[in-house]
């Protein structure tokens, strides 16, 4: 009626580790380098915490404690996947700091890692940030290949 168009719903992921953002075809997985999961980016990190990359209820954290899923207020579900062939240490090396179903705020963390327990497994410990719904949305990936933080903008979602 006055001209007024209805602004579309965007959302803003926030990097869940400090550490350097790495494009996500470089990931030495098939699943996450060809997008099979959704769009997204990685992180390698040192830290030992893992937090959430917008405020929302966390949908799901893997048995394992290596995953996570998050869903915000405008829809968009992301799922952190931390380090490679981790699923196998059935929770070994991380410790559970929040439940499914709890609502956070970004930057809250999810999960602590014991790095020292990764290093001393050889495991890689690049983790993924994938939009699992990424098709519903028009993706922009930004801070590509740089060092990163809790406040590092890094993928905007605007419902398509």
């Amino acid at each position: 009626m006055f001209g007024l168009k209805k602004k579309k719903k965007q959302s803003v992921l926030f990097a869940p580790v400090v550490g350097k953002s790495v494009m996500i075809e470089n990931v030495p997985d098939d699943t996450f380098a060809l997008k099979l999961m959704g769009e997204g980016i990685a992180f390698e990190f040192d830290g030992s915490n893992v937090c959430a990359p917008v405020s929302g209820e966390i949908l799901l954290i893997a048995d394992s404690l290596h995953a996570f899923g998050i869903k915000d207020e405008n829809g968009v579900e992301v799922l952190i996947h931390i380090g490679l062939e981790t699923v196998e240490l059935n929770g070994a090396g991380f410790t559970k700091l929040k439940e499914a179903g709890q609502t956070v705020n970004k930057g809250e963390p999810i999960i602590k890692v014991d790095q020292q327990y990764m290093s001393d497994h050889q495991l890689n410990m690049i983790t993924m940030m994938v939009v699992t719904n990424s098709n519903d949305y028009d993706i922009t990936l930004s801070n590509l290949d740089s060092q990163v933080d809790l406040n590092t903008a890094v993928i905007e979602c605007s419902k398509k």
